[in-house]
């Protein structure tokens, strides 16, 4: 029994259209669930990914209209970091992002920039081993695509306060500590999916929930060790959540020593469920419970339409 690799990432946005734009529209990701956050039906919850919504692929925001912008700080995380196949990738994504006024900065093997409410992003030429997640986009060969996340960075004052739970409850192997810069260095996956988590120094500043933070971290677990993956927490001294139905995946959370909110989801039943896979994303969908309020919701969240649903439509 062992987790899978990162599920999903879900982050917050001020914005659904600027975030649309940008994440669907630059970076080429399939917008493939628009559903409401559903402990809040009042907020949207976005969904993208590659062609189906692949667990490793996934990333999700909770959309708050006039959000402040957020702070990421100790007990968060504040970078994401997705595979590209090579450096040739790297100057299709430094061109097209400098195309689109987005600053970069250029490394060996790295891409880095930030989404328009200041989450921190990265690309890197990793993962050449694993099936590439990636979703076909108008300008973005698919050679050159996103291919799934390789990881992300978090803030921890003091890492070794997690290690026991990272490494004896959830099973993540220590792969690396950088003594000069204190960062360490998590990995857990298998040969299918792998990912890494990696803890810097925070700087001085508290952080603050908002636009351009990240809320929680998934972690996939095949769909019928979910229940022992619960008591295994709990017996590890971590307060877990029931099992919770999220219509396309069920979902425990629990904080990780260091703070940041970790979830385990199941990799089924998938977002075919209630669309089909050739129409992702084209309609509001909600779950039994809040199908009654679906003429008020349509009137109050912001209309999206997809790059995809546009040129299909055009054509």
């Amino acid at each position: 029994m062992h987790l899978g690799g990162i599920h999903h990432i879900t982050a917050i946005t001020a914005d659904a259209r600027r975030n649309l734009s940008f994440y669907a529209g630059l970076l080429g990701l399939r917008f493939v669930k628009k559903t409401v956050n559903f402990d809040d039906p009042s907020a949207y919850h976005l969904y993208y990914g590659d062609e189906s919504g692949t667990p490793g692929s996934i990333l999700t925001f909770f959309e708050y209209p006039g959000a402040q912008r957020g702070r990421a700080g100790d007990g968060m995380i504040h970078q994401l970091v997705w595979r590209v196949a090579d450096e040739a990738s790297l100057d299709f994504w430094e061109e097209r992002l400098e195309g689109a006024g987005v600053n970069v900065e250029r490394q060996s093997g790295i891409v880095s920039f930030s989404d328009p409410e200041g989450l921190d992003l990265e690309l890197a030429v990793t993962g050449a081993s694993q099936r590439p997640l990636f979703a076909a986009a108008s300008g973005i060969p698919p050679v050159f695509a996103l291919r799934g996340f390789d990881g992300v960075r978090a803030y921890a004052e003091n890492p070794e306060a997690s290690a026991a739970a990272l490494g004896s409850v959830l099973g993540f192997g220590r792969s690396t500590v950088d003594d000069e810069t204190g960062a360490v260095a998590w990995r857990i996956g298998d040969e299918d999916r792998s990912s890494r988590y990696v803890y810097d120094r925070p700087p001085a500043a508290t952080g603050v929930q908002g636009a351009g933070t990240v809320h929680h971290i998934a972690w996939a677990v095949p769909d019928d060790d979910q229940p022992a993956w619960r008591e295994r927490v709990v017996a590890g001294g971590l307060y877990a959540t029931p099992i919770i139905d999220r219509v396309y995946f069920r979902s425990v959370y629990f904080r990780e020593p260091s703070g940041v909110l970790f979830e385990i989801a199941t990799r089924g039943p998938g977002f075919a469920v209630d669309e089909a896979p050739d129409q992702l994303g084209e309609t509001l969908q909600l779950p039994p419970r809040y199908e009654d309020l679906r003429p008020r919701l349509e009137r109050l969240l912001t209309p999206l339409t997809s790059p995809r649903e546009r040129e299909r439509k055009a054509a």
